[in-house]
């Protein structure tokens, strides 16, 4: 009984603040999300990865561990994606984003900070700082198939990673005042891309509900198997298992459709919404499981 209710501990206020935003979505579909994205990109993700790098106590090997995990994780789910993009005849390069790049930050973190509190955090947001850089590079040049060092040049959050990784592999104190500032901005953000998420899903449609199932039940589906197998292959436990487990299983981030709407044809886009909106929609179900195996066999 306890443990269900940890799972519900965990698990409702992600699942309430998203449908908050998805309410108010329907409710006013002109709200804008802009100001609450470029806040969240520019200001509100940077103090979350300041403050869960610096104050967690997260070792510099332990980022890098994770760094390797979740690139080889990305390159696994790679390999997949083109196999089943290859099987359908679909666009490998396009349409692959969605595959390899799950929501570890909007979903992942605040329900990885739930789960295991600011230790779960901090190897949650090493993690997403990987995936942004990926996403600033990886998935452009995947979407508009022309690399270019211009979107990560001019990503804030990876300035702020690099300075907070100074700070871990230095062990420098971090004065009270900038953790504070950083604590309660990065909360406040958790909120807001939640909130956002929400918003967001409330516009997206599925266009092609065969093919847009397909890829949503890999992400879903597939990806836990494939956080289980890391767990199991490099030994895991304890939070860093639990975490690694939530992470791999979440569906495919936001970022990939706002990424392929600016650089790709629009059935593209069109595929890559339907993907997010449906995979979103199912891990509502599918994370349920994964989260209470978590706190069950990974704490």
């Amino acid at each position: 009984m306890d443990l269900v209710l940890k799972l519900f501990d965990v698990l409702f206020p992600v699942f309430l603040t998203i449908g908050i935003g998805f309410w108010y979505g329907k409710k006013d579909p002109k709200f804008d999300t802009n100001f609450i994205t470029t806040f969240s990109g520019n200001v509100g993700l940077p103090c979350i990865i300041f403050y869960s790098l610096t104050v967690s106590g997260i070792d510099f090997e332990i980022f890098l561990r994770f760094a390797y995990y979740i690139l080889l994780y990305v390159a696994i789910f790679s390999v997949i994606g083109i196999i089943v993009l290859k099987l359908l005849n679909k666009d490998i390069f396009r349409l692959l984003p969605p595959f390899i790049l799950p929501n570890t930050g909007n979903m992942g973190i605040p329900i990885c900070l739930f789960a295991y509190g600011n230790s779960g955090l901090a190897i949650a947001t090493a993690i997403t700082s990987i995936i942004l850089v990926l996403h600033f590079t990886v998935n452009i040049l995947l979407s508009s198939r022309k690399f270019s060092v211009k979107p990560l040049i001019e990503c804030v959050p990876v300035y702020v990673l690099i300075v907070s990784l100074f700070f871990v592999y230095f062990k420098i104190p971090v004065p009270t005042f900038i953790e504070n500032s950083t604590f309660l901005i990065g909360y406040s953000t958790i909120f807001l891309v939640l909130m956002s998420l929400g918003v967001a899903l409330s516009k997206l449609k599925v266009f092609n509900l065969k093919e847009t199932l397909i890829y949503s039940i890999v992400r879903v589906i597939i990806g836990p198997l494939v956080g289980l197998g890391f767990i199991n292959y490099f030994n895991l436990d304890g939070v860093e298992a639990g975490v690694m487990f939530i992470q791999a299983s979440m569906p495919s981030a936001i970022l990939t459709y706002l990424i392929s709407r600016i650089y790709s044809p629009k059935h593209i886009y069109d595929t890559t919404a339907g993907t997010v909106a449906l995979s979103t929609f199912l891990s509502f179900f599918t994370l349920i499981i994964v989260v209470f195996l978590s706190l069950k066999y990974f704490n």
